[in-house]
């Protein structure tokens, strides 16, 4: 029955938040114009529910510098000191409350993660994608970035065969606890682990 109230709930507390949250949102608006410049918002493909694609919202939290060919630096060199305070307080993951209003995306449920990973997860894995991402999951509170790609996978399976309102509450209340003691949160991913598709890869060839 909760599979199929979940989708209303989803609607009903993220309208809630942002009339809640529309003073924060506005300051981090105004905030982001002047320290990381005209376009706030950033956006990238993932993969959703039925491994449709869609575009996940974010606020920014790089800016665009090039090297001498026009390339974007890699990330650590672009992610800003405003930046990074947006990520330490999952701040700048505010704009995925209009993903789940647009029913791409859910507040709980695995990450939605790039689209070029598609062909690199096991049978088992893909099973992650029969259900909408969430904004947070049972990997988040369990490690979050600091896990093993097979864990954090395999996690994100066992939330598929066990969701029911109780453990969706206890995630949701875990993670506000961990978003306040800022545990687990890694401002730039490349520094503690490979992209998924470069580690299997690896794998594949060793």
């Amino acid at each position: 029955m909760y599979k199929y109230l979940k989708r209303s709930i989803d609607l009903i507390l993220a309208f809630l938040l942002i009339v809640l949250l529309s003073p924060l949102i506005l300051f981090i608006c105004i905030m982001s114009k002047l320290f990381i410049g005209k376009n706030i918002i950033f956006k990238q493909k993932r993969i959703g529910m039925n491994e449709q694609v869609f575009e996940i919202i974010k606020f920014k939290t790089m800016n665009d510098n090039c090297d001498e060919n026009g390339n974007l630096l890699p990330d650590k060199y672009r992610i800003t000191k405003y930046g990074k305070i947006l990520r330490k307080l999952s701040l700048d993951e505010i704009p995925q409350l209009i993903n789940i209003i647009k029913g791409d995306m859910s507040f709980i449920g695995p990450r939605p993660l790039l689209e070029r990973y598609l062909p690199f997860y096991t049978d088992t894995e893909r099973r992650r994608h029969s259900v909408r991402p969430g904004i947070t999951g049972l990997a988040q509170i369990n490690g979050r970035n600091n896990l093993k790609w097979d864990d954090r996978l395999n996690l994100d399976v066992v939330y598929v065969d066990s969701i029911c309102l109780k453990n969706d509450i206890r995630i949701f209340l875990l993670t506000i606890l961990k978003v306040i003691k800022k545990e687990d949160i890694v401002v730039d991913t490349s520094e503690v682990m490979l992209d998924l598709d470069k580690e299997r890869l690896l794998a594949f060839e060793d």
